[in-house]
């Protein structure tokens, strides 16, 4: 058994265990957080996040001219308005090539362990650059970005005022950067799980306590935990069972790819299920499109047991629960492009 499997199979005995212990808020406590807004600044590293760049990643974040085709923008993919995420089980791209993954949502994703499906962006900055240059997404370059973010006066002014000590201010490194401060501000506080897990006893009903009960007896707090209920750990996929191959497609091998070790084969980085109600389809390949089947398929392949229908709406009451406060986010107006501006292609 590799060390993967065995850590993934120690971390479901043990928590059943622990749920034993006390009362029901107590346990929650013991493997959950309430998400903390006002944490975001110690998670985020090398990045002070200020004002100004929190307003400059706002505008980036929308602005479709990050891209080659100058019709895509972050928030295209990471629809702030359903979840974080798109509509359709893997993202569409440049010239129409469709993505080989379900884009994960961004909301909250300042708390995970990494970003990507299989961890191999450090932060959101990182994982900010990967897309804009990536041939089936945004399909840019840094030095185009740069360019067209220099042709338009309005864009100079506020990276300069964001980045007031670099001696060149429009660079591809603070777009990054920019975008990392605006994600970070992208919390979901408030959720009915947060005031439980904060005393208010009366915050979940009957029905969503005993889907918290079931969540942390049957094991899946042993990868879902945390202050994003899940998004913290590396797991693969099909411990009990392989799921069927629409689910899990043999050619993605998941974090293997990452670490070129066999070890990871068909692991990914844990799903954060903050909000999951809102954003259908499910998992990394977006093949599940209710979350009573997400549920049954994680309850049989991850481990072994089949669900009752009483049970299953159980969890599936328990996860409506942390849907939190969704951010308030206008649509921002954007600096006017000029002669100079590069061309969409």
């Amino acid at each position: 058994m590799s060390a993967l499997r065995f850590a993934v199979t120690g971390a479901m005995l043990l928590f059943p265990v622990l749920a034993h212990a006390g009362d029901l808020r107590a346990d929650a406590n013991a493997v959950f957080k309430p998400i903390d807004a006002a944490s975001v600044n110690s998670v985020v590293k090398n990045n002070a996040i200020t004002p100004a760049k929190i307003e400059l990643g706002h505008k980036l974040f929308f602005d479709p001219r990050l891209s080659k085709s100058q019709i895509i923008s972050c928030n295209s993919c990471h629809n702030l308005g359903t979840g974080g995420v798109d509509a359709g089980p893997t993202s569409i791209g440049h010239g129409w090539a469709k993505g080989p993954r379900r884009a994960p949502s961004v909301l909250n994703a300042v708390f995970n362990v990494a970003q990507f499906w299989d961890g191999r962006a450090v932060d959101l900055k990182t994982q900010a650059k990967g897309p804009v240059q990536a041939d089936v997404e945004m399909n840019n370059t840094p030095a185009a970005v740069e360019a067209t973010l220099k042709s338009m006066p309005a864009y100079v002014a506020e990276f300069k005022a964001a980045f007031p000590n670099d001696a060149s201010p429009v660079s591809f490194d603070n777009m990054a950067n920019a975008i990392e401060a605006f994600e970070a501000t992208l919390t979901t506080p408030n959720a009915k799980f947060d005031k439980f897990l904060a005393g208010d006893v009366n915050a979940l009903n009957d029905t969503e306590k005993k889907g918290l009960r079931l969540f942390i007896d049957k094991g899946c707090s042993g990868c879902h935990s945390g202050v994003n209920v899940g998004g913290n750990g590396y797991f693969p996929f099909g411990v009990a069972e392989k799921p069927d191959a629409a689910i899990l497609p043999v050619a993605d091998r998941g974090r293997a790819k990452v670490t070129n070790s066999d070890a990871d084969a068909f692991a990914f980085r844990s799903a954060p299920l903050r909000n999951v109600a809102l954003r259908a389809p499910y998992f990394h390949s977006g093949a599940v499109w209710t979350l009573e089947e997400a549920v049954d398929v994680m309850a049989k392949t991850q481990l072994g047991a089949a669900l009752s229908p009483d049970e299953n709406a159980a969890i599936v009451a328990f996860l409506n629960a942390l849907t939190g406060d969704q951010p308030k986010v206008a649509y921002p107006l954007l600096p006017a492009r000029t002669k100079d501006t590069p061309r969409p292609q």
